[in-house]
């Protein structure tokens, strides 16, 4: 009886054999571990919109603004000299000449000779000495003042291919002729730089300067991000 027991008890505590055709117990684990987690998705379109948000701050955003005096000083340095008016004018010269003979002047046969000559005059700013002393930033009122040394005066070209001769006498020898020309030539550079230098158009030419020069540091600072910068410009002899 005991032994009847026994056998009870170990058909009862047996584990069942596997139904044929049934997958192994592991696989259902294999499965768990390879599985995508369901927020993973969620997590890539996250990081991707953080992702473009930082690009746009960067690109459209509040940018940190550097020097603007060393901005208008970059901008200089890419001309050492500039050229900012030019004038074209015509200069008349006239000269005499007399023959002698002897301690005698022979006025019958004197020569005059006038020429009309084309000139061309440029007026420059030499920028290559300028430093930061030149220049001063006002923050509150975003203006920019700037110093320009005087503007230079270049030496007139006379352009006697289009010169206009007007001679008169009875008799005009070549050395004459030859003297009459140079001597008009001589008096035509010096009457061209003292019309050059006359008031009236130095003050042209700093006008010119000035509009020049705010032209020339409003654009490259305006592309840099500062704005409209009001650009005020004065010489240092004013």
């Amino acid at each position: 009886m005991v032994n009847t027991i026994k056998d009870d008890e170990s058909t009862r505590v047996r584990p069942a054999d596997p139904a044929v055709g049934s997958p192994p117990a592991h696989t259902s684990a294999g499965n768990a571990r390879g599985a995508v987690p369901r927020g993973a998705p969620w997590l890539v379109v996250l990081l991707l919109v953080v992702a473009l948000a930082w690009l746009a701050w960067e690109i459209w955003g509040p940018q940190e603004q550097g020097d603007i005096v060393a901005t208008s000083m970059l901008a200089f340095e890419k001309q050492n000299a500039l050229t900012v008016f030019s004038s074209r004018f015509d200069v008349v010269a006239e000269s005499v000449s007399t023959p002698s003979v002897g301690p005698f002047n022979v006025d019958a046969l004197q020569s005059r000779q006038a020429m009309i000559v084309p000139a061309t005059v440029e007026y420059r700013l030499d920028l290559s000495d300028m430093d930061r002393s030149d220049f001063a930033w006002d923050e509150a009122s975003e203006t920019l003042q700037v110093t320009l040394p005087a503007v230079t005066v270049s030496t007139p070209n006379l352009n006697e291919a289009e010169a206009r001769y007007f001679t008169d006498g009875l008799y005009v020898s070549r050395d004459a002729s030859v003297s009459l020309s140079r001597n008009n030539s001589q008096q035509a550079a010096q009457r061209a730089r003292d019309f050059a230098r006359n008031a009236e158009v130095m003050s042209l030419a700093r006008d010119a300067a000035r509009t020049a020069v705010t032209q020339n540091l409003a654009i490259p600072l305006q592309v840099a991000g500062y704005g409209d910068v009001q650009v005020n410009v004065r010489f240092e002899d004013e």
